[in-house]
């Protein structure tokens, strides 16, 4: 029997990306899935596309503490508690921190840190009782700050130590808390990120067909779940990023600026 048979998962962020391929792998596992996502068409897109099976999608812009508290409850009402959490919704944005408004750091950060603290507040009781599951799907970019993602990279710093002072405080719990970096992975994310004023880019700088696919990521999350892994860091390049910028900083200062401007010093990436 499959380890998610009959658990109760909950997916931010689940219309596309990531959040997708979760909820794809997870239903033929046994799995009861809950997810939202902040446009209306793409989650009636979703349930559609999964009128077969049990899965609770609710329209839900996590960056708002009442919205997530009504998705929570929701879907407790619905399944009767929640066993994994796995916070997923995110944004990312691409300008340099001297042009970019302030609103975009806000922005930023109420999507990728605050939406996952306000839906684990709403869901820990019963997660608790559960001995369940937290996941926050984080990046490269917690373990090291990138040029032109100040705001990215700040709000996946605060969402890992967060997330290992919830480890500490739930230490004896029976809760499992930990946290994901799929380095660059084949998403929606960079075609959504926000620009020097908030709006979305429409555009990306990576070749997405030669990055890790969503489904591959999906599958390797899922793993580290049923294992009860502390941390997943994957791609080569993302492991080679994190220890570099451990035992060697001011190396990892000089190859990341040297990734992302031109010999003119322009930024380019």
């Amino acid at each position: 029997m499959s380890f998610f048979q009959d658990k109760v998962v909950v997916i931010t962020g689940g219309s596309d990306g990531i959040g997708k391929a979760l909820i794809e792998a997870l239903i033929p596992l046994g799995a009861k899935v809950a997810t939202c996502g902040r446009s209306h068409d793409k989650i009636y897109k979703l349930q559609m596309e999964f009128s077969n099976v049990l899965l609770h999608a609710v329209a839900c812009d996590v960056s708002k503490e009442e919205e997530c508290r009504r998705f929570i409850e929701s879907t407790i009402e619905e399944f009767g508690g929640i066993d994994i959490l796995i916070n997923n919704a995110g944004i990312s944005m691409r300008a340099l921190f001297l042009d970019a408004d302030t609103d975009v750091t806000r922005k930023v950060m109420e999507i990728n840190f605050l939406g996952a603290v306000y839906c684990t507040k709403y869901a820990l009781p019963s997660i608790l009782e559960k001995k369940g599951t937290v996941v926050g799907v984080s990046s490269t970019a917690g373990y090291r700050g990138l040029p032109g993602r100040s705001a990215y990279s700040a709000s996946k710093f605060a969402l890992q130590g967060w997330l290992e002072s919830l480890r500490t405080e739930l230490l004896h719990s029976g809760v499992h808390v930990m946290w994901v970096c799929p380095g660059f992975t084949a998403s929606n994310i960079r075609m959504a990120a926000l620009d020097s004023h908030g709006d979305s880019r429409g555009e990306t700088v990576l070749n997405e067909g030669s990055l890790m696919s969503a489904e591959e990521c999906a599958r390797h999350i899922l793993r580290a779940i049923e294992r009860r892994r502390r941390t997943l860091v994957l791609t080569l390049l993302g492991k080679v990023t994190v220890l570099l910028n451990k035992v060697a900083p001011s190396l990892a200062d000089r190859l990341t600026y040297k990734h992302y401007y031109n010999k003119k010093g322009e930024f380019v990436k």
